[in-house]
């Protein structure tokens, strides 16, 4: 038996409201969304709630690479997390933590994101 999601997506900026590697806040039905544009033109959504801190300081971090993964590292206690799968690669000595990673999609110069995150 399989499960279908309904998917809704909504219209949250244009890519030129975006800087290259500096995050920007979005709230999307009441959640707090921060997005990132990446030098290759790709941009990533996940949740701006640092999962460490309790703080909604995600779209500050510093956006960087470990390996091939691009990474933002929150700005309060430096956790790295995969922008893909939102995975804290980088814990700190803390526990294991990740943030909500949301869908994106570019159209005609607009960017869209799930209403929900992916789980």
């Amino acid at each position: 038996m399989s499960t279908v999601i309904d998917v809704t997506m909504v219209r949250v900026c244009t890519l030129n409201d975006l800087e290259v590697e500096r995050g920007r806040a979005a709230l999307i039905d009441g959640d707090q969304v921060a997005l990132f544009l990446l030098p290759d033109g790709t941009v990533h959504a996940v949740d701006n709630l640092d999962p460490y801190s309790g703080a909604h300081v995600i779209s500050r971090g510093i956006v960087g690479t470990r390996g091939e993964a691009p990474t933002v590292a929150s700005p309060l206690h430096k956790q790295v997390f995969d922008l893909r799968t939102g995975i804290c690669l980088e814990t700190q000595g803390k526990p294991d933590a990740a943030l909500r990673v949301w869908g994106v999609q570019v159209i005609d110069g607009a960017v869209h994101v799930e209403t929900k995150a992916r789980p």
